[in-house]
């Protein structure tokens, strides 16, 4: 097996993964109680969708020499990935192109039998406006950085598509 194929049937990058959305949860958090910064609904959608790669990262680690294990994980990272990059785009349209006819709600709208907002108020209630941009880096907006975030997993993800399906062959 080749390094990178060995690579996708360890733990570790499925570790890294997980490990890599909860350093974005935990800066979320910081914006939010240290920087006061109030998240908005977007933001708190794409809080869910950095949840949903660590889920992949967990789901993954479990087993990740079983082929149904990676693929189920490879699956929930490619629709993280890109449902985070929606989200982050569309924040930013609404950033960068405010209109008072295109506003985001001010209630999260989660499914009944995953009341997030409910559950963990504290990570998951929005309490700030889509339209409002309060913070950059290098003249980049949280929302960009966002994009560039989920853009970069995306990337990661194709790379190694391939070589978490391949399966080990035994040497006859």
């Amino acid at each position: 097996m080749s390094r990178l194929q060995l690579f996708c049937h360890g733990r570790l990058s499925w570790g890294l993964l997980a490990l890599s959305g909860v350093a974005l949860e935990i800066a979320a958090l910081f914006f939010q109680y240290v920087m006061d910064l109030s998240p908005c609904v977007m933001c708190i959608y794409v809080r869910v969708a950095v949840l949903g790669l660590i889920l992949a990262g967990l789901i993954g680690m479990l087993q990740p020499k079983v082929w149904i294990f990676r693929f189920i994980g490879l699956l929930s990272w490619a629709v993280s990935s890109v449902w985070g990059f929606s989200l982050s785009y569309e924040l930013n349209d609404m950033q960068v192109n405010p209109s008072p006819f295109a506003t985001c709600s001010f209630y999260p709208e989660f499914p009944s039998f995953m009341p997030l907002n409910v559950w963990l108020p504290s990570v998951f209630s929005p309490t700030g406006m889509c339209s409002d941009s309060p913070w950059t880096f290098l003249s980049v907006s949280m929302a960009q950085w966002m994009m560039v975030c989920f853009a970069i997993y995306g990337l990661i993800w194709f790379v190694m598509l391939v070589p978490s399906l391949k399966t080990a062959k035994s040497n006859l």
